[in-house]
């Protein structure tokens, strides 16, 4: 490294300025609030753990995408988290042992080996909450419905919902008797969209199974509410678990009708989001100027039993920076005092008064008469004849 690109940071990993950084903090401090307006309770995570129990239950995706180390004291590998999910499931399985329900919340960076899209940063600050020992569709309206509302408490007019519900999927596959590889081919037909494709493959593959038609149907049931009812005609003869996961999205998409008449909201049923370890319900929020989900979140019942205590949960997390940036400020920067330099012994005495009055005072040097832009400061306090006064810049 040269000394002129020692400033430089690697590839998709950035730094928040002061201006940013403050309404970045003013969001992440309402956004805690409403979590725990809504009874969820602050956790704070390590940075790294014992990739033993960072990297279970979230598939394969999670263990690209997170940086590994060798622990110098133990000799065993660590991970530096790529979600904090993993680790609320262990603190909820095996630090609190809660009985009954479980609500958690958090803040905090993660760190990716590779951005997730061409422009997006390696290293978020991701805020989110987890739910768990409640396996019941209230608790999944609960999710969906915080979601919603921290969207909103990020001034976030245009609320985009994508929802879906991969057990309806998982039933199909199982009606069908699909092997592991049918299923991994069939399951990268969907996410490509690859209607033609998807016809051919099973014409080929289940000309003679009852599912066929059902899965040549996937794909084409996405839009509004309404296509769900188009849905329970299409899938009237499927497995009842998938008309039972039907009726859920049913009754999900009523409530947030009710709740949030502002919210788009758009059903996929071919939407397989974190099928690898979702079980049930799952979203994803957009909003218009950003190329890649704002939020994601969903049913994962699983995720727990390895730590010796399996609970179902379903949370979201969301990338509080993308959403700052989405949004319009919604405060100002603070105003503040500026404190001519002054050798008189009670200037301390005044400055440490106003901050204990909750005003910001920046301490001029004694070169300083007046203050700099950047120290955004409206009133300067002045010392005369032993007596310091306050007056408008």
């Amino acid at each position: 490294m040269t000394q002129v690109d020692r400033w430089m940071l690697p590839d998709g990993i950035e730094e928040i300025l002061p201006e940013e950084a403050h309404h970045i903090e003013a969001l992440r401090r309402r956004v805690l609030d409403l979590f725990q307006r809504w009874g969820y309770d602050l956790i704070i995570p390590s940075m790294a753990e014992f990739t033993d129990s960072l990297l279970i239950g979230l598939g394969q995706d999670l263990d690209l995408q997170t940086f590994k180390v060798t622990d110098q004291l133990s000799g065993r590998s660590l991970g530096i988290r790529a979600d904090i999910t993993p680790q609320a499931a262990r603190i909820d399985a095996h630090s609190l042992r809660r009985e009954g329900i479980n609500r958690l919340c958090y803040a905090g960076h993660v760190l990716y080996t590779r951005p997730k899209s061409a422009l997006a940063s390696r290293n978020p600050l991701q805020v989110g909450v987890e739910l768990f020992g409640d396996d019941s569709l209230e608790a999944d309206i609960e999710v969906v419905s915080l979601l919603l509302s921290t969207l909103k408490e990020a001034d976030l007019a245009d609320l985009h919902i994508d929802l879906g519900h991969v057990g309806i999927f998982r039933a199909l596959a199982s009606e069908a008797a699909l092997s592991a590889a049918q299923e991994k081919e069939f399951f990268d037909l969907l996410q490509a969209k690859a209607m033609a494709d998807i016809t051919r493959w099973v014409d080929t593959n289940l000309a003679a199974s009852p599912a066929a038609p059902w899965l040549k149907a996937l794909p084409k049931l996405a839009g509004s509410a309404s296509v769900l009812g188009e849905a329970k005609d299409v899938f009237a003869n499927a497995p009842s678990s998938v008309r039972k996961a039907l009726d859920e999205l049913i009754i999900l998409a009523e409530t947030l009708a009710e709740r949030y008449p502002q919210a788009h909201l758009y059903f996929d049923l071919s939407e397989l989001r974190g099928y690898h370890y979702h079980t049930g319900i799952v979203f994803a929020a957009f909003s218009a100027g950003a190329g890649e989900a704002i939020a994601t979140g969903g049913r994962y019942d699983h995720i727990g039993e390895v730590f010796g205590r399996a609970r179902s949960a379903t949370g979201f997390n969301a990338n509080l920076v993308a959403l700052k940036r989405l949004a319009q400020p919604s405060c100002d920067l603070p105003q503040g005092i500026f404190a001519v330099h002054s050798a008189h012994p009670t200037q301390w005495q005044a400055v440490e008064a106003l901050r204990n009055q909750g005003e910001r005072v920046v301490c001029g040097a004694s070169w300083q008469t007046q203050p700099k832009d950047y120290q955004v400061c409206d009133r300067i306090l002045v010392e005369r004849d032993g007596v310091f006064e306050l007056e408008d810049l």
